[in-house]
């Protein structure tokens, strides 16, 4: 069974022996796992001993990733400070506080050693055991370039885990995430990888829009979702994730047509609409919402008035 912390501990402990035994049994999907944000706490250790040994021999060598991910020279400090905090089960005061964690673990799988490690790791930590978490299950992340990988080797050196852990039974899929804050260059970049791995056979199932739900101007991505679209892509959008993100910008991604939501926390009437009229799938993350501070209770939680209308949800973990 995967570690758990915090709430997702709490939870567990309120559960008999064979409600367990229930809930594993199901056969599950997942499809919104963050691949840095569900490696095992033990593999986060594991690897932060060999970076910190690899910096500490050789201190002028640069490990990290360009600043788009992190800043360029994180400290020893700051990547062991992560780890613990990670390790305790965070406690986040709102959505931003959240992004404060990944500098760490990105700094921790930016060469393709490392990131193949992770990687297996994630893969074993949902596909195996005697009850896996998932029978079918979509990693994203996004392709970063790094001292010692390109966005394209970044991007085979995850699919290459994936396909070897598959077997060619079709149980996993990577989905492509664009980060809100990239640039037009960089975006198109990492949409024409995608088309063409797919293409070239590669197990690219869709593209995801996420990070800071804040920052960037979504109207950039629009062309580039035409061409993902086109290769055959599946499109999945983080949207409304915040009270601050406007009502025009919601529409606008939706005028995207995406096959499933991320979040959908914050719609307002015209864009419930939209989505239930189109049937969008929902990807609801519930413990990451409470944890965010995105909704105050499970009780207030909008996957509520989804269940009563008998839409498209799916119940995912987002970041283990």
């Amino acid at each position: 069974m995967a570690e758990l912390a915090g709430r997702a501990a709490i939870a567990l402990g309120t559960l008999t022996p064979a409600q367990i035994l229930f809930l594993q049994s199901i056969p599950k999907a997942e499809l919104h796992a963050h691949l840095n944000g569900s490696i095992p706490i033990s593999t986060l250790q594991e690897l932060a001993a060999e970076y910190l040994h690899s910096r500490s021999s050789s201190p002028s060598s640069s490990l990290s990733t360009t600043p788009l991910n992190q800043p360029p020279d994180i400290s020893d400090e700051s990547v062991l400070l992560g780890i613990e905090t990670l390790k305790a089960g965070p406690v986040l005061s709102e959505i931003h506080d959240f992004f404060s964690l990944f500098p760490a673990i990105y700094a921790l799988t930016s060469t393709p050693t490392a990131l193949s490690r992770a990687t297996r790791a994630v893969l074993h930590t949902f596909l195996d055991d005697a009850f896996p978490q998932c029978t079918y299950l979509e990693l994203r992340t996004t392709p970063r370039q790094t001292a010692s990988m390109s966005r394209e080797l970044y991007l085979t050196t995850v699919l290459n885990e994936l396909e070897w852990y598959d077997h060619g039974n079709q149980k996993t899929g990577l989905i492509v995430s664009l980060d809100r804050r990239m640039g037009e260059d960089v975006i198109e970049q990492c949409v024409m990888l995608a088309c063409k791995l797919k293409e070239h056979g590669r197990r690219v199932v869709g593209l995801n829009l996420c990070g800071d739900p804040t920052a960037g101007d979504v109207q950039v991505f629009e062309r580039c979702f035409e061409w993902a679209k086109r290769a055959g892509l599946g499109l999945t959008l983080h949207i409304a994730e915040t009270i601050q993100n406007p009502p025009e910008e919601t529409l606008k991604l939706l005028s995207y047509n995406p096959d499933r939501l991320g979040h959908a926390t914050f719609l307002n009437d015209e864009a419930i609409a939209i989505v239930l009229e189109k049937r969008m799938c929902i990807e609801i993350c519930l413990s990451s919402n409470l944890l965010c501070k995105t909704v105050p209770t499970l009780e207030a939680h909008h996957i509520l008035q989804y269940l009563k209308a008998n839409h498209p949800i799916s119940i995912c973990v987002r970041a283990s």
